[in-house]
Formats: C-alpha cells, sequence, structure tokens
C-alpha cells in the first residue's frame, strides 16, 4: 500500500470516529423528563 493510500485511509477513520462521537453526543444530550399528551383517546403521560 502506498503513502497515499494510508493518508487516505487514517483521513477516512478520522472523519467517521468524529462522526460517531458527535451522533453519541447528541444522544446524551437529550432531555429526560415527563411527556404528558392529552388526545382523543385520553392522557397520556410518559417517562423519558
Amino acid at each position: 500500500m502506498n503513502r497515499n493510500a494510508l493518508v487516505a485511509l487514517v483521513a477516512v477513520l478520522a472523519v467517521a470516529a468524529g462522526t460517531f462521537g458527535y451522533l453519541y453526543y447528541q444522544e446524551r444530550q437529550q432531555k429526560t423528563g415527563i411527556q404528558i399528551e392529552m388526545g382523543n383517546d385520553g392522557l397520556s403521560v410518559e417517562t423519558k
């Protein structure tokens, strides 16, 4: 494998790691709590 291919591989792996890190961060930032909805079927309470 030549040097350019190795540099490209490292760049692709770095972008993938950054993307997965960002998605993990977004998942952890979702708010938790209680969601209350009132609809035709009545009152619905969910915990998140």
